[in-house]
C-alpha cells in the first residue's frame, strides 16, 4: 500500500525544491557559453565583441565561444537566439539595427524584440560616419552631394537591410534629393572592399571598421554624427547644415526570455567589470567606442525608447521588408 507523506515531511519536500534550482544557478556556468554575434566576421559588432571577449571569460571563469550567424541585417541570427534554451549557455550580441528598427522594418520578423530577450546591459556606444570613395573627389557633405548630383545615379552600401546603416542612407539620399540605389552587404568587410573599388559609392558606418581604412587614404570620412577622438578632422553632421543626423549605434548583450535572473545580473556584474579594465576600455575607444558600463534595466529602457524613436524615422522614409 502507498502511504501519503505526512504533511511536515511533504511541506519540508517541498521548501527544498527552490533550493535545487537555486543551487544550479549558483554553478553556473560550468561549460562554455556561446555568445552569437548576428553579422559575419569584420563588421563593427565582431569587433567590439573580439576586445570584450577575454576579459568577460576571465569575469566568468567560463571560456566564451564566438558564434557569427549573419543574415538579413543580423534579424537571423538574432532569432536562433530567441529559441534558444534559456539557461545561460547561449547569448547574443545586441544593437540598435537588429532590436529598434528591427521590428518596424520587418512585418515577419522571427522575434520580438521587448518579448523575447532579457537584455543583459550595454557594451558601448558609436557615432555613425558617412565614408566615400575617394574619386569623388569630396571632402565635405556639399561636395559629396555635388558630386553625387553631377554623376546623376549613384549607389549607397549598407552593412544589411534593415540596419541603422541602411536607415541612413536612405534618409540622406531623401534629405539631399539624390537618385541613389541601396546595395545591402551580408556585413561591413565585403561593403568596405567593394567602397574602398569603387563598386559603390557611398557608405554609412561606424569608426570600429571604417576608421583604418579613412586613416590609411583608402576612403574619405566626410562626416560624423558625432564627433570621435580616431577621426579627430571629420566634421559634424550638425556643423554642415544637417542638425538631424546625431544618430549613434549601442552594443549590448542580452539572453532567451525565462533566462534566470541570478544568471542575467552574474553577467550582468562580468559585463561591467570587463568594461571597467583599463586595456579593454582603452581597446574600445580605439575603435571609436564609447564604454557604458550599467544595469540590465537601462538597456531595456534603451529598447522600448528606441523603437518608437526608430519606428517614427522609418514611418518618414516608408522602408518596410516582407
Amino acid at each position: 500500500m502507498i502511504r501519503a507523506l505526512p504533511a511536515a515531511l511533504l511541506s519540508a519536500a517541498v521548501l527544498a525544491l527552490p533550493a535545487t534550482g537555486a543551487l544550479a544557478e549558483s554553478a553556473w556556468p560550468d561549460k562554455p557559453i556561446t555568445l552569437i554575434v548576428p553579422f559575419p566576421p569584420g563588421g563593427g559588432t565582431d569587433l567590439v565583441v573580439r576586445t570584450l571577449q577575454p576579459a568577460l571569460s576571465r569575469e566568468l571563469g567560463q571560456t566564451v565561444i564566438i558564434q557569427h550567424t549573419g543574415g538579413a541585417g543580423g534579424t537571423v541570427g538574432s532569432g536562433q537566439a530567441a529559441r534558444a534554451r534559456p539557461d545561460g549557455y547561449t547569448a547574443l550580441a545586441v544593437t540598435t539595427s537588429t532590436t529598434a528598427l528591427s521590428a518596424s522594418l520587418y512585418k515577419k520578423l522571427p522575434y520580438n524584440p521587448e518579448k523575447d530577450f532579457d537584455y543583459i546591459g550595454f557594451i558601448g556606444t558609436s557615432p555613425y560616419v558617412l565614408a566615400v570613395q575617394p574619386a569623388l573627389k569630396a571632402a565635405t557633405v556639399d561636395t559629396l552631394t555635388d558630386a553625387l548630383k553631377a554623376r546623376r545615379t549613384g549607389t549607397f552600401a549598407s552593412v544589411g537591410a534593415g540596419t541603422v546603416s541602411h536607415l541612413l542612407g536612405e534618409m540622406f539620399t531623401k534629405d539631399k534629393k539624390l537618385d541613389l540605389t541601396h546595395v545591402p552587404y551580408r556585413g561591413a568587410a565585403p561593403a568596405y572592399t567593394d567602397l574602398i573599388g569603387g563598386q559603390v559609392d557611398i557608405m554609412f558606418d561606424n569608426p570600429v571598421g571604417l576608421a583604418p581604412f579613412v586613416q590609411s587614404g583608402k576612403l574619405v570620412a566626410v562626416a560624423t554624427t558625432s564627433p570621435t577622438p580616431i577621426l579627430p578632422g571629420v566634421p559634424t553632421f550638425a556643423s554642415q547644415g544637417m542638425p538631424a543626423y546625431t544618430q549613434v549605434l549601442w552594443y549590448g548583450l542580452a539572453f532567451p526570455k525565462q533566462t534566470p535572473d541570478a544568471i542575467v545580473q552574474k553577467v550582468n556584474a562580468a559585463l561591467n567589470a570587463a568594461l571597467r579594465d583599463p586595456a579593454v576600455a582603452s581597446d574600445l575607444a580605439a575603435k571609436g567606442v564609447d564604454g557604458r558600463p550599467g544595469t540590465s534595466e537601462a538597456l531595456t529602457q534603451a529598447v522600448s525608447h528606441d523603437l518608437a524613436f526608430w519606428g517614427d524615422l522609418i514611418t518618414k522614409t516608408g522602408v518596410q521588408f516582407d
